[in-house]
């Protein structure tokens, strides 16, 4: 399997990286990574460079065509998934759900309160909701914002709008964590890299999902 870390885990959330790399060896799964990976071209998509887009697709697509793909952006996976043809590509929830089922893990549940960010890419336009729920369950309890699934808020990064538009991006994000702390939970857990890059400054411990299970599943720290 290749893991392909995006470009928010592989230079900006490093952490997320490490996280999920953790996983997939205490799993025991066999996997790869490329040096020289290349930006999916999620973002050109969605801000209208459609030209450049398509000649990053093209690109990447040569090294990509042959592979089972597992990527920890909710942006990512729906542009690999959807916006090239023929790949192969789970999410990282999707995959951590499933080797829990197989017993992979022994995970330690506790009595942590923790609340879940539905990301735009992984769940209404991916219609990817269960999994990362399920994942959580085996680690906390699980309280729900007001808006969730289909009609969650969006974090307010996405859709080039927060290179663009700061000021829009750092309010919505500010409406989020306000649902969040309504639920009286410490800890919001997302299942992207950039929905927790535009959340994390709001006054709460926003963690990936693969950085909860680390910190909070009883397994080591990080190393």
């Amino acid at each position: 399997m290749l893991y392909f870390r995006g470009c928010t885990a592989r230079e900006k959330q490093t952490d997320i990286s490490k996280a999920t790399e953790k996983l997939l060896n205490l799993a025991g799964v066999g996997y790869h990574i490329l040096e020289d990976e290349n930006c999916c071209g999620s973002v050109l998509l969605r801000t209208g460079f459609l030209k450049e887009a398509q000649e990053q697709i093209e690109k990447n697509t040569e090294c990509l065509k042959d592979e089972k793909i597992i990527a920890s952006c909710a942006g990512c996976y729906k542009t690999l998934k959807e916006d090239y043809e023929g790949l192969d590509v789970i999410h990282i929830s999707q995959l951590l759900s499933h080797l829990i089922k197989e017993g992979k893990f022994d995970f330690k549940k506790s009595d942590l309160d923790v609340t879940y960010h539905d990301s735009c890419h992984l769940g209404r336009h991916m219609n990817v909701f269960d999994e990362p729920r399920e994942v959580i369950e085996n680690v906390a309890n699980l309280v729900e914002m007001e808006n969730i699934r289909e009609n969650s808020l969006c974090c307010g990064a996405g859709g080039g709008v927060k290179s663009a538009y700061p000021e829009i991006a750092a309010q919505m994000a500010k409406s989020r964590i306000a649902q969040a702390k309504d639920t009286d939970c410490n800890v919001l857990i997302t299942p992207c890299p950039f929905c927790k890059l535009n959340l994390k400054n709001e006054g709460m411990e926003v963690l990936d999902l693969t950085e909860f299970l680390v910190k909070y599943g009883g397994l080591d720290e990080i190393q």
